[in-house]
């Protein structure tokens, strides 16, 4: 049996030679096309796929024996339950790197069969039924919140600066703990503090606005309050309120007046509640819906608010209000008419904010640490420049409506005085703004080059190949890259008197020497040594550390051959659809703010197909994940599993 190390680099040799597109069939435009997919999927899992868990599995891995704590007993019950997504893919690289069935096994699977095997996994997504997926009630971040403070009472989003972050990945923190709720009633008052009077003052411009200008005193105190906490819970909550919603606030007015509250101090007290309250911090559906449904499309409300906080990171602005209460939103050309409207407004920046620094990295890079002594260059300046850069040319692309593999490679990018140094460049670029400039170098422009993303993958005090290249695999391809065995010394355990006149590359080669490591690293290393000559924040040279010359020559997979970073980047950005697909799943999860499985696989398809068959433009991504199916679909019951064992 081949090592562990072997396996895993076989594999993911093998998922490196082919496009994402070869692994999977052909892109479904119809229901019917679908069904078709699917009876298909079904056959083969019956005629061959069954029988070949039975031949070659089940013995080990099956009702009796479950070797590993691995059984197939359930999985062959029902294939196309997402549960069972894993076990199937684990299987694949297990069959692939014919790891499985053991060597001592005399029945061993023909190439045959093994391939049928592999394309069959790659195609069980067509099990799945039309799903739009597991729908997510979400609580605003702590900048959504801020943003929303700001368009509700004109503040500054620095209002929210006292909670803590989140930790974003493809879905949102929900919980409410009894310190966040403590600290959110904390803010709440500074809320009402900043744009109410003091009691037994003249009301503010704004309190004004918010609760009319009468005092709406004595017993017909109720009816006239109604009508202003109706229209304040709808725009805090980013819909019309249920009578029911309404009956609570009203509640609370009355606990307020029956104890001798004035108008105005029992207006503050339902603001209060309004702005603590699960309809604001999170949100919500619109509405009920109909019995007898197991999928519902989105309300027009919620999806205004879904889209505006996607683009925005805000709550809906009038025009996109004002066609969620005319019931226009769900069209699909009305909806692609506000995402495009909403990308090219200035606000957008947060679509980098919360999305683009993720994907990129730059997220961390502010708390990154640096060697002091070797980068006092990495000055809170420096990174928040490093920042603005990658900000600055993702909004171009969406902007713009450019190609997404732009981002893998252009002749221009946004530099400021000190940034500039580090492209060498500092005599034709000063100061603090930040501007495009125009790049003659062709090794630069695009991600893979930019200070801020080769500082992030590399390590305090030196770059790193093994992880700019695990960078580029994970985030630019959509590749998995396994985690190395355990145990596996660091380049720092060797010994230091043997390598101290080696070069980084050459370090890691003897590296990879030890069978361990040699697979994985066969595959990771020629990308990042692709790279090497930019140091760890970003500068370009022609020596390492250690005073030998930069080696940046490789192969990948197809014997596709480089020397330079630039024709590095011509090689990546040759595949475009591993491109598109793998930044289109990491913005639909995002959108979706959950990870994708099941049906998702197939609406990636078809986004992946929208998007190449007009150039791969960033706005078209962007409008297609808004317009998708699980986007504007929303699942209310459990669907049921089709069986499909015989």
């Amino acid at each position: 049996m081949l090592p562990v190390a072997t396996r895993i680099g076989m594999t993911l040799l093998c998922v490196l030679a082919l496009p994402v597109a070869s692994l999977s069939s052909a892109e479904p435009d119809s229901d019917a096309e679908l069904a078709a997919l699917r009876a298909a999927a079904t056959k083969t899992y019956h005629d061959q796929v069954a029988p070949f868990i039975a031949t070659y599995c089940t013995h080990c891995h099956g009702e009796k024996k479950k070797k590993g704590g691995v059984t197939f007993e359930y999985a062959v019950k029902n294939p196309g339950t997402s549960a069972f997504r894993e076990l199937w893919h684990q299987a694949v690289t297990n069959v692939k790197s014919h790891d499985m069935p053991p060597d001592k096994e005399e029945k061993q699977p023909t190439a045959q069969e093994r391939q049928m095997f592999v394309t069959w996994v790659a195609g069980m997504k067509h099990l799945s039924p039309k799903d739009p997926g597991e729908f997510v009630i979400r609580r605003l971040s702590k900048a959504e919140y801020g943003n929303t403070l700001h368009d509700l009472f004109n503040l500054d989003p620095q209002v929210a600066s006292e909670l803590p972050d989140e930790v974003f990945g493809a879905g949102y923190t929900n919980s409410l703990s009894p310190l966040l709720m403590e600290q959110y009633l904390m803010v709440a008052n500074e809320v009402l503090d900043k744009v109410l009077a003091p009691a037994g003052s003249p009301p503010t411009p704004v309190q004004q606005q918010l609760f009319g200008a009468a005092s709406h005193d004595g017993k017909d105190s109720q009816a006239a309050a109604r009508p202003v906490v109706q229209t304040l819970a709808r725009r805090a909550y980013r819909r019309p309120p249920s009578e029911a919603e309404i009956d609570v606030l009203m509640h609370v007015y009355s606990l307020a007046t029956d104890k001798g509250k004035a108008y105005p101090e029992a207006m503050r007290l339902v603001l209060k509640a309004i702005l603590v309250s699960p309809q604001f911090l999170f949100i919500t559906p619109d509405a009920h819906p109909e019995a007898g449904h197991d999928i519902v499309a989105l309300g027009d409300h919620q999806l205004a608010a879904r889209l505006s906080y996607l683009v925005w990171a805000t709550m809906p602005d009038a025009e996109l209000s004002a066609l969620a209460d005319a019931g226009k939103l769900r069209d699909p050309a009305v909806l692609a008419a506000q995402a495009r409207r909403l990308l090219a407004d200035p606000r957008s920046r947060a679509l980098f904010d919360g999305f683009g620094a993720q994907w990129l990295g730059l997220d961390k890079l502010a708390a990154k640490t640096f060697d002091a002594e070797k980068f006092p260059q990495m000055t809170p300046a420096m990174r928040t420049a490093m920042y603005d850069e990658a900000r600055l040319l993702f909004t171009d692309i969406v902007r713009e409506n450019r190609s997404v593999l732009t981002f893998i490679d252009c002749d221009y990018t946004y530099l400021n005085g000190p940034l500039a140094a580090i492209y060498g460049m500092g005599s034709s670029v000063s100061g603090p703004e930040m501007r495009k400039v125009k790049l003659s170098d062709a090794n630069r422009g695009g991600i893979l080059a930019m200070p801020g993303i080769l500082a992030m993958s590399s390590f305090p005090n030196r770059t790193s190949p093994v992880n700019r290249g695990v960078w580029v695999l994970e985030q630019v391809l959509g590749e998995h890259v396994p985690p190395p065995p355990p145990n596996v010394p660091a380049l720092e355990k060797q010994d230091q008197r043997k390598v101290a006149n080696l070069t980084l590359r050459q370090r890691t080669e003897l590296h990879r020497t030890d069978p361990v490591c040699a697979n994985c690293h066969k595959i990771l290393d020629p990308i990042g040594f692709g790279l090497e000559n930019f140091d760890a924040i970003g500068r370009w040279r022609d020596k390492d550390d250690s005073g030998g010359p930069i080696d940046a020559t490789g192969v990948l997979p197809g014997d596709k051959r480089f020397s330079t970073p630039k024709e590095l980047k011509q090689i990546l950005a040759a595949r475009a659809d591993d491109i598109c697909r793998s930044l289109t799943s990491r913005m639909l999860a995002y959108a979706l703010c959950r990870q994708l499985e099941g049906f998702d696989e197939i609406v990636l398809d078809q986004l992946v197909a929208a998007v190449a068959k007009d150039g791969y433009r960033m706005q078209t991504l962007v409008v297609s994940i808004v317009t998708s199916y699980p986007f504007t679909n929303r699942r209310i019951n459990d669907l049921p599993g089709p069986s499909h064992a015989k």
